[in-house]
């Protein structure tokens, strides 16, 4: 993969653009599965934000979505089985949502059964796999808004 003269960087908006598009084609692979498996797209993803006990304010930060929202998403996981609540051990006031067996084995079948995201990694060199992987880890904590990166 050499570069040739008539190769054009791409600006911000190219960048921002294929990014977005590669992030809604990924968002609709996971939300399929997740429905497969009686999910909405937010429950299966609070499944992934919660791989390590998280408290319920923190989770809302991790899902872009308000405190008051989380509420119903763990309600309904924890109904599942897939995740409960546990109070904190410095403040019994502080809920914090911890991720079950079950759920971990339902967020490794949504995970498995995303066929499209799948055939797109599969098609990649190890090379590209390499770079995508070390491009993401770049940019990833500078749009998160963490210090820090590579």
């Amino acid at each position: 993969m050499g570069s040739t003269a008539t190769t054009t960087v791409p600006t911000n908006a190219d960048l921002m653009e294929v990014l977005a598009s590669v992030g809604a084609a990924y968002f609709q692979d996971f939300a399929a599965a997740a429905a497969r498996h009686g999910l909405s797209s937010s429950q299966a993803k609070a499944l992934g934000a919660v791989q390590e006990p998280v408290p319920m304010r923190a989770l809302a930060g991790r899902l872009g979505c308000d405190a008051s929202n989380v509420t119903g998403i763990v309600d309904r996981l924890e109904s599942l089985g897939l995740a409960h609540r546990a109070a904190a051990a410095g403040d019994r006031r502080v809920k914090i949502v911890v991720i079950t067996d079950e759920g971990r084995e339902a967020l490794a079948r949504i995970r498995g059964e995303m066929a499209r995201t799948h055939q797109a990694f599969e098609a990649m060199t190890d090379e590209q796999r390499i770079a995508l992987h070390s491009i993401c880890a770049q940019v990833l904590p500078v749009l998160a808004g963490r210090a820090g990166g590579a």
